[in-house]
């Protein structure tokens, strides 16, 4: 069983400059109504950078913003990078917020991740290493914005994801030692038939399980980092012990009242 994030890993956006509003670009899509550039502020972002429709997102066609999440980088950079001031006080902070930001963002991530295998036991054998990593990344985020901007993630993203790897392989091993036999790393999955398919232990990294049919699935102790479910059917599928699953994987997909979740998990709105 996994605990919630630290408070520090998840977004608040009411100690944010909007930042995710702003800085990101987004094309008229099924996802967002609208084509939006990166660094121009959306049309819905008020004075007092809260979001005018945020509780009719999916209403009016920006279903984009409710399965994205900064992980705490908004609040990062708004209150700690940029001490405070936003970039309209200071519009000469601009452009360098909002390059800074994706940066903390990815940084934010990998502390996420970190943080939820310091709390799953069978990767007790590897907790010290990651101690290690999960403190030299949140050192790495409070660099300032220069340093930042200059910062090479890609090498922080591959010395986290070995530890990572091998936390999988530790954690999946406790489904009954099927998990090795089921590695599905980044397989294109969309639309597969999969209802009551037996996933423990499954390798689902990454993989393209847009519109698949999960219904009864039974995903427990699957690593699922990065798997993308938007529009997969969870109706009745059981994710307890399942592993690197954010909040925002959760609300792009469809599921019900039975859908069984780990308590570090909330059942999205929309699933009804």
């Amino acid at each position: 069983m996994t605990e919630a994030p630290a408070p520090a890993l998840q977004g608040d956006c009411a100690a944010c400059f909007g930042l995710c509003c702003v800085a990101l670009p987004f094309a008229a899509s099924a996802d967002f109504a609208v084509t939006k550039p990166a660094g121009k502020p959306c049309t819905n972002l008020q004075q007092d950078f809260r979001c005018g429709i945020h509780t009719r997102l999916r209403d009016k066609g920006f279903s984009g913003c409710t399965v994205y999440d900064c992980f705490g980088a908004g609040q990062k950079v708004s209150q700690v990078t940029f001490g405070g001031k936003d970039w309209r006080q200071a519009p000469d902070t601009a452009q360098q917020m909002f390059g800074v930001f994706p940066v903390v963002r990815q940084l934010h991530e990998l502390l996420f991740y970190v943080t939820e295998a310091l709390t799953l036991e069978p990767a007790k054998p590897v907790h010290p290493q990651l101690r290690l990593v999960r403190d030299e990344t949140e050192a790495l985020t409070l660099l300032g914005p220069a340093a930042l901007d200059a910062l090479d993630v890609p090498a922080q993203r591959q010395k986290v994801n070995a530890l990572l790897l091998r936390t999988s392989e530790l954690v999946r091993t406790q489904a009954g030692g099927t998990g090795k036999k089921k590695s599905r790393r980044g397989a294109d999955l969309m639309g597969a038939r999969l209802r009551k398919a037996d996933l423990r232990g499954a390798d689902l990294r990454g993989a393209y399980l847009i519109a698949a049919d999960l219904s009864g699935a039974d995903l427990r102790f699957a690593d699922l980092i990065g798997a993308d479910l938007r529009d997969a059917n969870l109706a009745g599928a059981d994710l307890t012990g399942a592993f690197f699953l954010t909040q925002p994987q959760l609300n792009a997909a469809r599921g019900d009242a039975s859908t069984r979740l780990s308590q570090s998990l909330s059942r999205p709105a929309h699933w009804g």
